[in-house]
């Protein structure tokens, strides 16, 4: 049993070193994800605050870190797209497109849900 316990906990901790490992790395290379990220800083508290309760706030603040998650993922298709090759290819200016498109999709998500709940 106590193998399993110390398997588990090194299991967990090794995720959560390379969980932290990315998000440092795409907040040093990603301008995109450090302007995010100044927006969440100011957006959670908010969102928290002008919830009136838990199902509220719970929208406005998960609409904010839904932003950051699709990023870090936006992030990770074009390291790996820029990986495979710089020269421009179809399919590699497609993803990386495709990409963009969900973040933009997460930023309109978060536009309707503030909106919503406080106007």
């Amino acid at each position: 049993m106590n193998n399993v316990k110390g398997l588990l906990k090194r299991r967990l901790v090794g995720a959560l070193t390379y969980s932290l490992k990315g998000l440092r790395a795409c907040y040093i290379h990603e301008e995109a994800f450090r302007l995010e990220v100044a927006l969440a800083m100011v957006l959670i508290p908010l969102g928290l605050w002008l919830g009136n309760d838990g199902v509220e706030r719970a929208l406005l603040v998960g609409s904010v870190i839904l932003i950051l998650i699709v990023e870090l993922l936006n992030s990770a298709v074009e390291a790996a797209i820029d990986r495979i090759g710089l020269e421009h290819a179809e399919l590699s200016g497609r993803a990386k497109d495709l990409g963009s498109a969900a973040v933009l999709l997460s930023v309109i998500m978060l536009i309707l849900v503030w909106s919503l709940l406080l106007f």
